[in-house]
């Protein structure tokens, strides 16, 4: 059970990381906004950034395993239901 919590944790970290990667490299690309308006772009940009992120490697995953590794593990986890 734990080792399938950290291989969920680290799936979820990777691509939250890429996210904010992606939003600093646009932040670095010149545009230029307000304080507020700056600060609700880089959300949104982080937010799609990591669900686009995601999803791409999710679906590439299906297909090639060991594309995996592109979450932070090749190792998908297994969600059992708690028994009674």
């Amino acid at each position: 059970m734990t080792h399938d919590y950290l291989i969920s944790r680290i799936r979820t970290t990777v691509p939250a990381a890429v996210g904010a990667l992606l939003a600093w490299l646009a932040s670095t690309a010149g545009i230029v906004l307000d304080g507020d308006s700056s600060t609700a772009l880089t959300a949104g940009v982080v937010a799609l950034a990591m669900a686009g992120y995601y999803a791409l490697i999710r679906v590439a995953e299906a297909r090639w395993p060991w594309l995996g590794v592109l979450l932070g593990t090749p190792t998908v986890p297994k969600h059992v239901a708690p028994s009674r």
